[in-house]
């Protein structure tokens, strides 16, 4: 129903009685307008077409910017995601050296004496060292450590003591961790034996702890030029009976871009074997 005045009921005109109706004039429709000629009809069909090739061309550059800014060819998603420096830590740490190495590790050493005795051997890192009686049993397990992650896998070992924290360790372990950029084989030594002892240090004891300074220089080991550092650590933990430990960390050159640690620990609750940090690294040959 419509609502236009005069109601939903509303009749229309309604004449007069007995007064014949007038006779109105037909209605006129106005005259619609003229075709458009055909200059107009071209332009507006030009119009329609260029709307249209807008609209597809649109379209297309929307796929287009989909399809390269969400792919792997994104140049820009590469530059900003990309990591800045993949190199090993010791490798961004402790750079090749340009020139020639300085200390003993430049002089030719004479070839060590062959190795007697039962050995270790550590084929990852490329050394064998000694191997000693009981109490020292061999190491079966994987250890990584610190915040360079060494994953020691070979060596000697014993439980010294159990306490609260867990079981107390003396030690004779070997890893080998990447130390060098890609294919170079040539190690700054003193600064990657530096960075491994503190790492120790830091992760490997309890905190905070005192350092003893023993010996920290570039020395040859097996005949291979190698940093050795040596130091005594005193500190206190709950329950913890060893107060202190002797520990040396010696960095071998081996020529490959992994560098060989051993890691030699004794608690202060078994001196008796403290003899064992320096015999076993004079016993230090590459495989």
């Amino acid at each position: 129903m419509s609502s236009r005045a005069g109601g939903p009921w509303a009749s229309g005109a309604v004449t007069a009685l007995g007064v014949p109706p007038l006779v109105s004039a037909q209605p006129t429709t106005p005259p619609s307008a003229p075709p458009p000629d055909g200059p107009q009809r071209r332009r507006r069909q030009l119009l329609i077409f260029g709307g249209a090739a807008a609209a597809i061309l649109a379209v297309g550059l929307s796929i287009l910017l989909v399809v390269i800014f969400g792919g792997e060819s994104n140049p820009f998603a590469d530059k900003e995601s990309g990591p800045t420096d993949v190199r090993p830590p010791l490798a961004q740490a402790c750079p090749a050296p340009t020139g020639s190495p300085s200390g003993a590790a430049t002089r030719a050493p004479s070839a060590p004496p062959p190795a007697a005795g039962e050995r270790t051997v550590d084929d990852e890192a490329g050394i064998s060292y000694k191997k000693y009686a009981a109490p020292w049993v061999t190491w079966d397990q994987e250890w990584r450590a610190g915040t360079l992650n060494v994953p020691y896998r070979v060596g000697q070992h014993f439980v010294t003591e159990v306490y609260g924290g867990g079981e107390y360790h003396a030690s004779i372990l070997s890893a080998a961790v990447p130390a060098a950029d890609n294919d170079a084989v040539s190690l700054d030594l003193e600064c990657v034996g530096r960075q491994v002892a503190a790492d120790v240090r830091a992760e490997y004891y309890p905190q905070p702890n005192t350092m003893e300074p023993l010996r920290d220089e570039v020395t040859t080991l097996g005949g291979r030029p190698a940093w050795v550092s040596e130091f005594r650590l005193r500190f206190t933990e709950p329950g913890l009976t060893a107060t202190e430990e002797l520990s040396a960390v010696a960095v071998i050159d081996v020529g490959k871009p992994t560098a060989a640690i051993l890691y030699v620990s004794i608690p202060g609750t078994h001196k008796q074997f403290d003899y064992v940090v320096e015999d076993v690294l004079k016993s230090v040959r590459p495989l």
